[in-house]
């Protein structure tokens, strides 16, 4: 089967974005705890917003962050998504996380 690719793409508070981070990555060392899922992630911060992220006094405001996971297959994201629950980081994440504003799976198209 071939990999999955996953974007989500969030509202989270300036000040939550630290803490939001930490979380994403225990989030996808849970998942990967008893088999490895996610084969490779990326955690993106919107470039409008990132050079404010990275000034020292930034003012408190609303960042959008995405999540681009490489998942190993399709099986691999439906058995995850079916155990969201039980992932220990996962009630404080939906706790800090604001608006939704995208969320999709995609796999190659192959062109013949």
């Amino acid at each position: 089967m071939p990999t999955c690719t996953e974007f989500a793409v969030f509202e989270v508070k300036h000040a939550n974005l630290a803490r939001i981070i930490t979380l994403s990555e225990s989030l996808f060392a849970e998942i990967n705890a008893e088999q490895k899922n996610i084969v490779a992630h990326e955690i993106l911060v919107k470039t409008a917003l990132a050079k404010e992220h990275l000034k020292e006094n930034s003012v408190e405001g609303v960042q959008e962050v995405c999540w681009h996971l490489t998942w190993a297959n399709v099986a691999a994201v439906e058995a995850s998504s079916s155990k969201w629950s039980t992932y220990p980081s996962a009630a404080e994440i939906d706790r800090l996380v604001g608006k939704k504003l995208y969320y999709g799976h995609f796999v190659a198209v192959i062109a013949k």
